[in-house]
């Protein structure tokens, strides 16, 4: 036996069984959690070659490739998405109920967070995938390594790209409850997870359906009038092209003070960045400060209410939002411009619904020649070209419209987001933290 192995041999042998924060009643008066290694439990080996030359959606061999372990699936594989061409004769099938865990990545953290539970017989496994079968309960000790991103991180190997083989895995200290809390405890976040699915569906079916409703009701390039009108406008005639830059009373944006991060403070006037501008909301969780004389020195774009704010830079340009009151009287740094409307003229939230629909889109991609978003400047900004209903209250009808959609995704998207809070929680509690593991 190599000295590794005696060290984890002897490691297993000290550690004391343990019990978890949280368990449910009709295990608290049972046995405590018993010390072992990944390895112990079960059997590994390599998944075998499924290579995307080979992949057709006719092919006739279900298969899971390690990328979509990052990309498509969460703890549990309830559908394939590829199939592979591969003589079976040289790949490798599931029997139904292993753990599947991506051997290569780009981040160390991502391995643990990406294992999968497949439950599925007769799939082809890639190759680059590490296969655990085990008599355990599989799905239990799925979420446990999922649990363990940070003990998996520290085995990864490699500079640009990163491997994780399974023999750096087997040592690993983990602890093992009886089966029947096994199956309780993955019951238990299984459930979860289907809630926060349901969830995720639910917020995906509201911003699709907005999306529709916004090329309802917003005339297409060539047409005057929208497919969908309001009752009380249709009526009142033709929609009417206006550059933007006659309905704005300023256009423009702020700078970064000197010294950049060193200046923010954790009060003073608020300071919008990048990150703060999303799809028709703001995004203040991680809002920065700036002192008074900092706000000062550039005080010409102090936000007002109503102002709507558009990045102009770097990957997010083209998100838009409408500043409220929790911004008003702070600033915007060099990557945000601020679009003050003429009230009488043109309504901020009907232009902000605009910039973020399709056709606004893409008439912010126009001006990144051969689709490099470099940035926009102030003179494109103002050449913007905008369709215009006759009456002011056509374009607030409008707005209010798609507001409200906006609100109603902010709510859901805030109630998917404590779903998975509380499950990570849960499984906190749920699971030995991993000082103790390791203690």
């Amino acid at each position: 036996m190599s000295s590794k192995s005696n060290t984890t041999a002897t490691k297993e042998e000290t550690r004391p069984a343990l019990v978890p924060r949280l368990r449910f009643p009709a295990f608290r008066a049972t046995e405590a959690w018993a010390p072992t290694t990944i390895g112990a439990l079960g059997h590994f080996y390599y998944g075998k070659s499924a290579p995307k030359w080979s992949l057709a959606d006719d092919a006739p061999t279900p298969c899971v490739r390690y990328g979509e372990l990052y990309t498509k699936f969460g703890p549990i594989i309830a559908e394939t998405y590829s199939r592979t061409n591969t003589d079976p004769e040289t790949l490798r099938f599931s029997k139904g109920g292993e753990i599947l865990i991506p051997r290569v990545g780009e981040k160390p953290d991502d391995f643990g967070k990406c294992c999968a539970y497949l439950p599925l017989k007769g799939i082809a496994i890639g190759e680059m995938i590490s296969v655990l079968e085990t008599k355990q309960h599989p799905l239990f000790y799925t979420y446990y390594f999922r649990n363990l991103y940070k003990q998996f991180a520290k085995v990864v190997e490699g500079q640009n790209v990163k491997n994780l083989y399974f023999a750096e895995l087997e040592p690993i200290p983990i602890y093992r409850p009886s089966i029947p809390e096994q199956q309780k405890i993955a019951e238990c976040l299984s459930s979860v997870d289907e809630l926060i699915a349901a969830q995720a569906r639910k917020v995906d079916a509201l911003k699709t359906h907005k999306k529709g409703l916004m090329q309802q009701l917003f005339p297409r390039e060539g047409e005057t009038q929208p497919r969908l009108r309001f009752p009380e406008f249709r009526n009142a005639g033709a929609w009417l092209e206006n550059n933007l830059g006659p309905k704005a009373s300023k256009v423009g944006s702020g700078i970064t003070p000197t010294g950049g991060d060193k200046n923010y403070q954790q009060h003073g006037r608020p300071f919008v960045r990048s990150q703060n501008v999303g799809w028709g909301v703001l995004l203040l969780d991680d809002i920065a400060y700036i002192d008074e004389q900092t706000h000062a020195s550039f005080d010409s774009t102090e936000i007002r209410l109503r102002d709507v704010l558009l990045n102009i830079t770097g990957a997010s340009i083209g998100r838009s939002a409408v500043a409220d009151e929790r911004i008003v009287g702070g600033n915007v740094n060099q990557h945000v411009c601020i679009i003050r409307t003429k009230s009488d003229e043109l309504d901020s939230l009907f232009l902000n619904q605009f910039l973020i629909s399709e056709r606004g889109q893409k008439q912010i991609e126009s001006f990144q020649a051969g689709g490099n978003r470099q940035g926009l400047n102030f003179a494109q900004i103002r050449s913007f070209t905008l369709p215009l209903p006759p009456a002011l209250d056509e374009q607030q009808r409008i707005a209010t419209c798609l507001s409200s959609f906006d609100d109603l995704i902010t709510a859901e998207t805030q109630k998917l987001e404590a779903l998975k809070t509380h499950k990570k929680g849960l499984m906190q509690q749920l699971f030995p933290a991993p000082e103790e593991v390791e203690a």
